[in-house]
């Protein structure tokens, strides 16, 4: 299970805390059972840390609703432990998987996603709360799980590895999949010509590779606290990313402010000193004035401490050997 603590500060921050992923090794059956269901906690875990990270511009968080009127940080705690079996279940499909042919563990997890949309909508009364995540974390975690289930000198587990492997799985066409959802990413992306999270996944989760778990390094090293360096890795990828979840409220215009105030913040100093913080306060007050939320922006992060925290466990298992 996630347990949660409460530390105060200048911010607040809730860390979840996910059971460690045991190392694949004897009764391979119960341990890879075991590992997955290590993998869902930590799916879970980062949409609640994701969610409890405070204060976000424009987002859910432990203060506010942000931009939203229909979500709250409870409704989105009690969408992200709804959503535990369809990672579960994602995690299982890649562990079993050794065929090395991609077009079936798409579609078995294809299905998996739908299937746990309508889960996450039946938990929320029909408010959207993790569309996006269900896809970006989804694929990491059968991507992790992949690593897992193969034979030992054909493993890779590093980050990049991770999101190579959902890349991959990203760019096979899923045949039962509907031609047209009608959802509003889908909308946007047709209408401004963006990617979204469909083409950010396809290329190997850059905006997670190459720009948040970087500024999330960073800022560690800089001696920055864990809530300002998440801040951090939040801010620069919203200064990077088309957000489709932004795009749609507000048009270029919107999406182009939002990129650059993000952008003024890091270059203030960040969430970690003085500066940068009276930088965020004004930032947030002009998201809410727009009434724009960089949800694309949050899938991401929670990917970005998705493998964050894949690492971090990986690591610890090889100091018990």
């Amino acid at each position: 299970m996630v347990m949660m603590t409460t530390t105060t500060t200048t911010t607040t921050t809730t860390t979840a805390t996910a059971t460690t992923a045991p190392a694949i090794a004897a009764r391979p059956g119960a341990v890879k059972t075991d590992y997955c269901l290590g993998l869902a906690d930590m799916a879970v875990a980062a949409l609640i840390d994701e969610v409890t990270l405070t204060p976000k511009p424009g987002l859910v968080d432990l203060r506010s609703r942000g931009a939203h009127h229909d979500l709250s940080w409870d409704l989105m705690c009690h969408s992200a432990w709804a959503l535990h079996p369809t990672f579960l279940a994602m995690a299982q499909a890649g562990c079993d998987d050794r065929s090395g042919h991609l077009q079936p563990l798409r579609e078995t997890i294809g299905a998996i996603g739908r299937s746990g949309e309508q889960a996450m909508l039946s938990a929320t009364g029909g408010i959207n709360t993790h569309r996006g995540a269900i896809w970006a974390l989804g694929l990491l975690v059968t991507a992790a799980a992949q690593g897992q289930g193969r034979e030992p000198g054909q493993r890779q587990s590093g980050q990049a590895a991770v999101a190579a492997r959902a890349g991959a799985l990203a760019r096979i066409s899923d045949r039962f999949a509907p031609a047209n959802t009608g959802n509003n990413g889908e909308r946007v992306r047709r209408e401004h010509g963006v990617g979204g999270a469909v083409a950010q996944a396809q290329a190997g989760f850059p905006h997670v590779i190459g720009i948040a778990l970087p500024a999330l390094q960073a800022a560690r090293w800089r001696g920055a606290g864990e809530n300002a360096a998440r801040l951090n890795a939040l801010l620069a990828i919203i200064a990077e990313l088309d957000d489709t979840c932004v795009l749609s409220r507000g048009g270029l215009d919107a999406l182009l402010a939002v990129q650059k105030g993000a952008a003024c913040v890091l270059a203030a100093g960040g969430a970690a000193c003085l500066p940068g913080q009276h930088a965020l306060q004004w930032y947030e007050q002009d998201l809410l004035a727009r009434h724009v939320s960089p949800g694309g922006a949050a899938d991401l992060l929670a990917a970005t401490l998705l493998l964050d925290r894949i690492a971090t466990e990986r690591m610890h298992e090889e100091r018990k050997y």
